[in-house]
């Protein structure tokens, strides 16, 4: 069941780093992609980059 939950949260990961990654034109931030996306899940606890975050997850 511990290895069910660790697959299920490294996939939630590598897909929240892939989709910012993805939309990180739409953020308003202007390097550092990379890094910001592989660091979300620390960053969310930050109001403006949790809200550049739903930017890049929404799409066109």
């Amino acid at each position: 069941m511990g290895t069910l939950i660790g697959i299920v949260l490294l996939v939630v990961y590598v897909v929240g780093v892939w989709k910012f990654v993805a939309g990180f034109n739409r953020t308003s931030f202007s390097s550092n992609k990379v890094v910001l996306g592989l660091l979300w899940p620390a960053l969310m606890f930050n109001r403006n980059y949790r809200g550049n975050f739903v930017k890049a997850l929404k799409g066109d």
